[in-house]
Parts: structure tokens; C-alpha cells; sequence
């Protein structure tokens, strides 16, 4: 993450006076429920899907607003964001947001912008995998345009600490609170053994694994992760990594988080009270988290948008473009 990032936020702005719950009751009253059964559908056919699809909301939102923007692809004008440092060989599952905008084209073409199925389809995944479900606040256009060098200056990496990221999540208007909560998405999901190999080998620089690891689960990262492994090898980031709950919680207070950024959660004095907090009280945990993804979902940067036809791609022709 760039030190210029802070420059590209001051453009961000919180738009919630923009959106609102039932956007398309009148124009495409069926949306919802068209996102909802596409996702059902997914969590059929791979599991997994749901949370790289969950993570979508974070890594759309932090660059730029949630206009869509990470689902374009390439041009030979334009370095989409699906390449950026932290998106390539890390997010997935594109091809159910492509599914779920075909699905909504066919009953309601040209109304849902692909930025809203990101939201639709994030809240999904939370409530199909056992998580809590809520209203969501719709409107949202599609970007023109996408910009890798925006996600490589903003989005943390797996090695970031929880300063760092205490600092980042404040530049959105985001608190230490909405942080833990919303790294509670960790709840669901795998990560890949290049983002620990840090952790199990060379802990800043010393050779050393990290100390904050418990034993038994650093003995079992290793072999999952030995030094001349694959390091797109996917390990669980929490002992119930297809059930939404409270359970990463859990395993960070007994030394068992996956990520670097997800330990740090715990053994930094600013986020640890909300880690322990969560670990005892699920309920809580859902409540914060729900706060914490509508906060986000408002993130919006004033630019011209549209309606894609098509996520992957922006409209060859100015249709529903403001």
C-alpha cells in the first residue's frame, strides 16, 4: 500500500442519502430475490464461492466507491483492478456475479447495476452460510472505469498490522469496532500459503516464525506450507471455514489466525477488547458486522456512471449514463 494513498480518499464520500432500501420495487421488483437464488445455487455447486464472493463488497468498496470497478476487465487502454497486488490469484468467483446479471438482464434489462448485485450477492453469502441476513441499501451505478494503481495504492496486504490498518479503516470513517467486526469475514473462506510463508519462516525479518502462532497450529501450517510448496495452496481461515459465526474469533485469542492481519487483530490493545468481545458474543458479532458492511456499502467517489449491460465490461455506448 502506497503512502500517497490518503490523497485518493479525500475524493471518497459517504452517499447514503443516495440509496435506499427497495430501490427497484417499482422497476425490477424481483431483483432481490433473482441475486438470492443465484447465490443458492453457487453455495450448490462450490461452497467456497460464497466467500470469495462476500469479499467482493471490501475490495470493490476501499477503491474508489462501490461503483463495480473491480469486475472490469483489462483493455488495451485501461489496467483493470483484477490484476492489482491484492485481487490477482486471490479473489474468485466472478462468473456468479456474471450469473447473477445475466439472470437480472433477462427479466429486468439494463435497471440493476452490477455494483448492487455486489451488495445483494455479499449479504447473500453471509446469510446462506449461517450468517446474519439485513436490508440493503440499493442505487448504485456502475464506473466507467477501473484503475489497478488505485487498488495496489489503498488495498492492505495479508502482512499488514492492526495500526496500519486502524489507520486505513479511518480514512473511510471507519472505526476500530467496524474493523474487527468486518474482518470477521474471515469467518469464511481459505487463504493461500503465499500469504503466510512470512509468518511460518521469516517473521519481520528474523527468521523466525511468528511468535503469536500456537504451536500445534504453526506444526500444522507447516505442513500444509513447507518451504518448497505451491503457494497457491489454500489453507481454512478459521475451523469452520463454510459456517458463518463467531468461531474466528475464537481461534485468533488461541493463537490460530491464519493471516498475519488477522492475529495482529488480537495481540494490538486497540482491537483486542473487540476481538474477545466477539469470541464470547456472537450475537454482538453479527450485530457489528451488519453495521460495519452498511457503513461500507455507502462508500461512493462523485464520478459519471451507468448501468453496465455487461459487469466485465463498460457500455460501448452511453446507456443510462449520468
Amino acid at each position: 500500500m502506497s503512502p500517497l494513498f490518503p490523497l485518493i480518499l479525500l475524493h471518497i464520500t459517504v452517499a447514503a442519502a443516495q440509496l435506499r432500501p427497495g430501490h427497484y420495487l417499482k422497476t425490477c421488483p424481483g431483483a432481490e430475490f433473482v441475486v438470492r437464488d443465484v447465490m443458492e445455487k453457487a453455495l450448490i455447486r462450490e461452497p467456497r464461492s460464497l466467500a470469495s464472493v462476500m469479499r467482493f463488497q471490501f475490495h470493490d468498496c476501499f477503491v474508489n466507491g462501490c461503483d463495480a470497478s473491480m469486475l472490469l476487465d483489462d483493455t488495451t487502454t485501461m489496467l483493470g483492478e483484477k490484476l492489482s497486488l491484492s485481487n490477482i490469484n486471490s479473489l474468485r468467483s466472478y462468473e456468479v456475479v456474471d450469473e447473477a446479471k445475466e439472470a437480472l438482464e433477462k427479466v429486468c434489462p439494463g435497471v440493476v447495476s452490477c455494483a448492487d448485485i455486489i451488495i445483494m450477492a455479499s449479504r447473500d453469502a453471509v446469510a446462506l452460510t449461517g450468517g446474519p441476513n439485513w436490508e440493503v441499501k440499493l442505487g448504485r451505478l456502475d464506473s466507467l472505469t477501473a484503475s489497478q494503481e488505485a487498488s495496489d495504492n489503498i488495498m492492505p496486504s495479508p502482512r499488514a498490522n492492526a495500526s496500519l490498518l486502524i489507520d486505513l479503516f479511518g480514512k473511510f470513517n471507519l472505526s476500530v469496532k467496524d474493523l474487527v467486526a468486518l474482518s470477521g469475514s474471515h469467518s469464511i473462506g481459505q487463504g493461500r500459503c503465499f500469504s503466510i510463508m512470512f509468518r511460518l519462516y521469516n517473521q519481520s525479518g528474523t527468521g523466525r516464525p511468528d511468535p503469536a502462532l500456537e504451536p500445534k497450529f504453526r506444526e500444522k501450517l507447516n505442513k500444509l506450507c513447507p518451504l518448497n510448496v505451491d503457494q497457491n495452496v489454500t489453507g481454512d481461515l478459521d475451523a469452520t471455514p463454510f459456517v458463518f459465526d463467531n468461531q474466528y474469533f475464537k481461534d485468533l485469542v488461541a493463537g490460530r489466525g491464519f493471516l498475519n492481519s488477522d492475529q495482529t487483530l488480537f495481540t494490538f490493545p486497540q482491537t483486542r477488547k473487540f476481538v474477545k468481545q466477539f469470541s464470547i458474543n456472537q450475537s454482538e458479532f453479527f450485530e457489528a458486522f451488519v453495521e460495519g458492511m452498511i457503513k461500507m456499502g455507502d462508500l461512493q467517489l462523485e464520478q459519471p456512471g451507468e448501468i453496465r449491460r455487461n459487469c466485465r465490461v463498460a457500455n460501448s455506448r452511453s446507456v443510462n449514463t449520468f
